[in-house]
C-alpha cells in the first residue's frame, strides 16, 4: 500500500515544489525590497534580496506549506530605526509580503487560463503529458500563494498581520499589542493544532481560489 502511493507522493511534491519555493522567495524578497526603498539596507546587507529560495527557507514552515497549504519562511531582517516613520514603515513592509503572494496567485491564474486557451482542445497525448502537469502546477500556485498570503495576514505576532494592525493603532496601543509577541508562536501553534486557524483560513482560500480558477 505504501509502495503503491510513493509515485503519487513524488508527483505531488514535484508539482508543489516550484509554487512553494516561488511563494516563499517572492514573499520575503518583497519585504526586503520595500524596506530597502524606505531606507533600511539590513536585508540587502544580509544577502536576502535574492531569488535563491534556499536563503529564505524555514524547514518547518515549508513542510507546513506542503501539507496544509499555509506556512511561513525565514523572516527577512528589518531594522525600523532606518525608517523616517518606523510604525508606518513596518506596516508597508508587512503588507509587501502578502501583497507579493496575491500578485503571484493572479500570475499563476493567468498562466493557467493561457494554457487552457492554447492547448485545451488538443488531442495530442505528447502535448497533454506536458501541459497537464503545468496546469496542476498553476492551480497549486494559486492556492499556495493565497494560503500563504492569507495566513500571514492573521494579526498574531510574528506574522505580517500583527505589524499591519500595529501600524494602524495609536503608538501607545501598538506597543502594548506587540508585547504579546513573546506568546505569539504558542498562540499560533494552538490555533493550528485546534483547527481554529483552518476554519478561518480555508473558506477564504476556497473563495478567492474560485475567483481565479474554474472549480
Amino acid at each position: 500500500m505504501a509502495m503503491s502511493s510513493l509515485p503519487e507522493i513524488m508527483q505531488q511534491i514535484a508539482i508543489l515544489a516550484v509554487p512553494i519555493l516561488m511563494a516563499i522567495t517572492f514573499h520575503e524578497v518583497a519585504h526586503g525590497y520595500v524596506a530597502l526603498r524606505l531606507g533600511d539596507p539590513t536585508a540587502k546587507d544580509a544577502g536576502r534580496l535574492t531569488l535563491n529560495p534556499i536563503k529564505h527557507l524555514d524547514p518547518i514552515g515549508a513542510i507546513a506549506l506542503f501539507l496544509v497549504k499555509v506556512g511561513w519562511a525565514k523572516p527577512v531582517p528589518v531594522n525600523p530605526r532606518f525608517f523616517k516613520n518606523p510604525q508606518q514603515g513596518m506596516l508597508l513592509v508587512a503588507l509587501a509580503g502578502p501583497g507579493a503572494n496575491f500578485i503571484l496567485a493572479v500570475c499563476f491564474s493567468l498562466a493557467f487560463h493561457a494554457l487552457v486557451a492554447a492547448f485545451g482542445t488538443t488531442s495530442s497525448q505528447t502535448v497533454l503529458s506536458v501541459v497537464e502537469p503545468l496546469l496542476y502546477m498553476c492551480q497549486a500556485g494559486v492556492l499556495v500563494n493565497i494560503g500563504l498570503g492569507v495566513f500571514n495576514l492573521l494579526p498574531i505576532p510574528p506574522l505580517d498581520g500583527s505589524n499591519i494592525l500595529a501600524g494602524l493603532l495609536p503608538a501607545h496601543l501598538a506597543d502594548k499589542y506587540l508585547q504579546i509577541s513573546r506568546y505569539g508562536f504558542i498562540i499560533l501553534i494552538v490555533l493550528l493544532v485546534s483547527g481554529a486557524a483552518g476554519r478561518v483560513i480555508v473558506p477564504i482560500i476556497t473563495g478567492l481560489g474560485s475567483l481565479l480558477l474554474p472549480m
